[in-house]
């Protein structure tokens, strides 16, 4: 079946079943490869991406429930010339040790951002549910702190 996705401003045309997960139409059919597998039950976050300004976990959504959305992806957030504030937070932070599980907390602290741009310590701790098996939390912290003040000072 021919489903239309937007991802990343761009409109991609994927001949999967409505049932596929979003996260292998992203990765397969679209060919991004920033969204990662992790367990695959929605639990780990590690697959998250921002649909519609909300954060889900790309292998519990059914590709057919995306159609007609605006997915963004990790590699809709910026590049290396031009890092997104997100990004940007996470290199000034030095957040990743092992870096799997970084794109899908980038994602969800995107999405989180744009609906609380002034997050408390209990905000992003409720908010940012994704898991790393490293423990980079204190610096996912901070650099979700540095993203919401960056974006502060911009909008002023």
């Amino acid at each position: 079946m021919s489903i239309s996705l937007n991802v990343n401003g761009e409109t991609y045309e994927v001949d999967l079943a409505p049932e596929t997960p979003l996260l292998w139409a992203i990765r397969d059919a679209v060919g991004l490869k920033g969204t990662k597998f992790g367990c695959g039950v929605g639990v780990c976050g590690t697959c998250t991406v921002d649909l519609d300004g909300i954060a889900v976990r790309s292998c519990s959504v059914p590709v057919g429930d995306a159609q007609g959305t605006q997915i963004t992806t990790i590699e809709g957030l910026g590049n290396e010339e031009a890092p997104h504030p997100i990004q940007q937070a996470w290199i000034d932070e030095q957040v990743p040790q092992c870096g799997y599980c970084q794109p899908g907390m980038m994602m969800a602290a995107f999405a989180m951002l744009k609906t609380n741009p002034e997050p408390s310590d209990e905000d992003i701790r409720a908010q940012m549910t994704n898991i790393c098996r490293c423990g980079t939390y204190g610096r996912i912290f901070k650099a979700v702190r540095r993203a919401a003040e960056q974006a502060s000072s911009t909008s002023d």
